[in-house]
């Protein structure tokens, strides 16, 4: 049995809430190494990075909050932080260096406004995540608003779910325009309709085993399952249970819902999840998902008449406090208090309506915080980078903006949208396999030196076609980084991506020149080459 499994049977990592204002007292040194990772339990986590510093990641359900929670967390980060959060790729924000004396009072402060951080790390269901603007369009099948806050309340603060065998990652939407990844989920319910006896039913299609991180992209499989609303909680509960009770607990490595999954087929889950639950469930209905992407940042007409939406992109997902307080302001003044966040790393704001659009659209703020951002930096993500997480290998977050302002000096802001994403390293925080473009950090040694590098992937893709991106180019040092982009962007579309992937790195491009020449020392992935070849 690994270490952490033997410490969840010493004591549940809930339990470990009662020492917390212990460990204030005596400091952050007194901690025992097992209770570090039980804090992670109640979304606390040491950054080994920033001896002596803890990293609060805040849960908040389906990325729906309001300007008073926005405003509460801008000051936990000037008064016990440095100033800076980051905004995740699963719709939540990340306090920065706060010392174990300050969480006390900053839990105090966040209860007050209804912010929790339990259960955002570890062997739990983590910050179950929803279309940012669900309950605003008209496009969407349903609004699932509800049914998240109602399985963040069976998932937290549960023993039964306290002890999973690895973390849980969950999206629920209604949302046809695949703003979500779906398919890199634990568990995903996707919009679909099923024809009944009194005509067509409105409910969702479940998706089971997907996973980023180690051992790459495995795409979340149908597990023929259709579900009503109403039967939503109860199937997620029986699916926690089969987890739980079943999942391996003997290596880290292949704890996740994907493994077991692989193990039994999806047909003998189906089965254990059916007996679960104690009813006989319903074979899939139709997929009404659209083929195209829409990530929702921008302006958009809300399904009410004469009131708005705005997208605005939030570089990398890093905000300082003052801008966090900012945006705030602007949601208050043109808007109803709301905000809502988004997977790409974007903020909204909705309920503004037409007669102050102009008017908020000229705010000084968003000369900074785009809701029109050029192709390349709208679909730009990174995860924290070594800066502040001692997983990652390189720096992502600064390395990702001067990328990005380098390749649209030498090739221009004029080409079509393209996602690029950034991961310091395999756990694929940045979700860099399912972009466009992802980039995923190393260290590789050139002329004696040792740099800061990537493997470039290209071609990933969740939604209605998912497809498993392909490691084009490795080694790729991080300073010519946007010599070499320069050379594949303008050949290799979104369309041409997908379609073809690395074929068409057949043509004689920039970056295949700098391959060849002894500055990068990079070369042609085994992967792209077969291809190739083919």
């Amino acid at each position: 049995m690994n270490k952490i499994e033997v410490l969840k049977m010493e004591k549940d990592g809930l339990a470990i809430k009662e020492d917390i204002a212990r460990f204030a007292e005596l400091g952050w040194e007194s901690i025992p190494d097992e209770d570090i990772q039980r804090l992670k339990w109640h979304g606390i986590f040491l950054r080994n990075p920033t001896p002596g510093f803890f990293m609060i990641r805040v849960r908040i359900p389906g990325g729906r909050t309001t300007t008073e929670q926005i405003r509460t967390l801008a000051h936990l980060a000037k008064t016990y932080g440095n100033g800076l959060l980051d905004l995740t790729t699963r719709q939540q924000f990340q306090l920065r260096q706060l010392k174990i004396e300050h969480v006390p009072e900053a839990f105090l402060h966040m209860e007050e406004v209804g912010l929790t951080s339990l259960q955002t790390g570890m062997d739990n269901v983590r910050n179950i995540m929803t279309c940012p603007v669900a309950g605003l369009t008209a496009q969407e099948t349903f609004d699932t608003t509800d049914l998240v806050r109602c399985l963040t309340q069976e998932c937290t603060g549960d023993l039964a779910y306290s002890n999973l065998p690895r973390k849980f990652n969950m999206a629920i939407t209604g949302c046809p325009d695949n703003c979500l990844h779906l398919e890199t989920q634990d568990l995903a319910f996707i919009p679909a309709t099923q024809d009944g006896f009194e005509g067509s039913v409105t409910g969702f299609n479940i998706l089971a085993g997907g996973k980023l991180g180690s051992g790459g992209y495995r795409i979340a499989t149908p597990l023929d399952v259709f579900v009503t609303p109403l039967e939503v909680v109860a199937v997620t509960r029986a699916i926690l249970r089969v987890f739980r009770d079943h999942g391996c607990r003997d290596s880290r490595t292949t704890a996740r819902l994907a493994f077991l999954l692989d193990e039994w087929g999806e047909e003998r889950f189906r089965l254990e999840v059916q007996r679960e639950v104690g009813w006989e469930l319903s074979r899939s209905g139709m997929d009404v998902r659209n083929r195209a992407v829409n990530e929702h940042m921008g302006i958009y007409r809300q399904k009410l008449s004469s009131v708005n939406y705005i997208g605005l992109k939030i570089p990398v997902g890093r905000i300082h406090a003052d801008d966090l307080e900012g945006i705030a302001t602007l949601a208050e003044v043109y808007g109803t208090g709301e905000i809502r966040l988004a997977p790409n790393q974007a903020m909204i704001i909705p309920n503004v309506n037409d007669s102050v659009l102009g008017d908020l659209t000229v705010e000084p703020l968003l000369k900074r915080f785009l809701y029109n951002p050029t192709p390349v930096q709208k679909g730009l993500v990174s995860c924290v980078g070594n800066d502040y997480c001692n997983l990652a290998v390189i720096e992502t977050k600064s390395c990702a903006v001067e990328t990005a302002k380098r390749v649209e000096a030498m090739i221009g802001t004029e080409m079509k949208p393209i996602t690029m994403h950034w991961s310091g390293c395999p756990a694929g925080c940045g979700n860099h396999l399912v972009a466009d473009v992802g980039l995923l950090g190393k260290k590789i040694k050139v002329n004696g030196e040792v740099v800061e590098a990537v493997d470039v992937f290209v071609g990933g893709q969740s939604g209605p076609d998912p497809k498993l991106a392909i490691k084009l180019l490795e080694d790729v040092p991080c300073d010519v980084l946007p010599e070499v982009l320069s050379g594949i962007l303008p050949y290799h579309s979104r369309q041409k991506m997908h379609r073809t992937k690395a074929k068409s790195a057949k043509k004689k491009t920039v970056s295949q020149k700098m391959i060849e020449s002894d500055k990068t020392q990079s070369r042609m992935a085994p992967e792209a080459t077969a291809l190739m070849m083919s």
